[in-house]
Parts: C-alpha cells; sequence; structure tokens
C-alpha cells in the first residue's frame, strides 16, 4: 500500500503560480510513475503530468509550457510547479502513483481555483 498526502492548493488570479506537493508513504519501493490528474466540475478526471523515476516527464497539452512536474525519489514527493495560472485550470487536482505491479494510487485531492 502507498499513501499519498498532498498540499499547495488554494486560490490564485489569473496569471498567477502555485505549487502542488504529494508526498508518498508506505511500500515507496513499489513506487514507478507519480503524477497529477484534475477533474473540473462536471468534467472526467484528465492527466496533467507524470514522471517517472529516471525523469522522464509527459504533459497534457493544455499546460506544456507552464506546469512543470518534478520528483524528489530521496523525499519520495512530487512536485508540480503551476505558473501562467488560467480560470480552465479550476479543478481538484490529484496525486497519482503507479506501482511497478500496475497498482494504482490515489490522493484525497487538493482543489485549485484561478479566479480575478
Amino acid at each position: 500500500q502507498v499513501q499519498l498526502v498532498e498540499s499547495g492548493g488554494g486560490l490564485v488570479q489569473p496569471g498567477g503560480s502555485l505549487r502542488l506537493s504529494c508526498a508518498a508513504s508506505g511500500s515507496i519501493f513499489s513506487i514507478n510513475y507519480m503524477g497529477w490528474y484534475r477533474q473540473a466540475p462536471g468534467k472526467e478526471r484528465e492527466l496533467v503530468a507524470r514522471i517517472t523515476p529516471g525523469g522522464s516527464t509527459d504533459y497534457a497539452d493544455s499546460v506544456k509550457g507552464r506546469f512543470t512536474i518534478s520528483r524528489d525519489n530521496a523525499k519520495n514527493t512530487v512536485y508540480l510547479q503551476m505558473n501562467s495560472l488560467k480560470p480552465e485550470d479550476t479543478a481538484v487536482y490529484y496525486c497519482n502513483v503507479l506501482s511497478y505491479s500496475v497498482m494504482n494510487y490515489w490522493g484525497k485531492g487538493t482543489r485549485v481555483t484561478v479566479s480575478s
């Protein structure tokens, strides 16, 4: 089992920045991908970004050039730096871990609201 605790959400004005963090504990030796998904009201959950243990990354087209995912393997923590935020980035952001045994683990979510 892997437990995930997210932090860093909040209210920010358009054009602003936020940094999300997610710390993993438990069976951390089994962690492969770490990433972030988001779910806006009335929409399906979507991948925002993910990162492998070696640092390879994938991003949704809508956040490329604005968001940066990073990972500290020593601290078992994944970060999402979000710059140039737009109202359409408003959502609940969920930390996700995919284990080597293809088990998905989810955090409880942190709300990001982009509004003036």
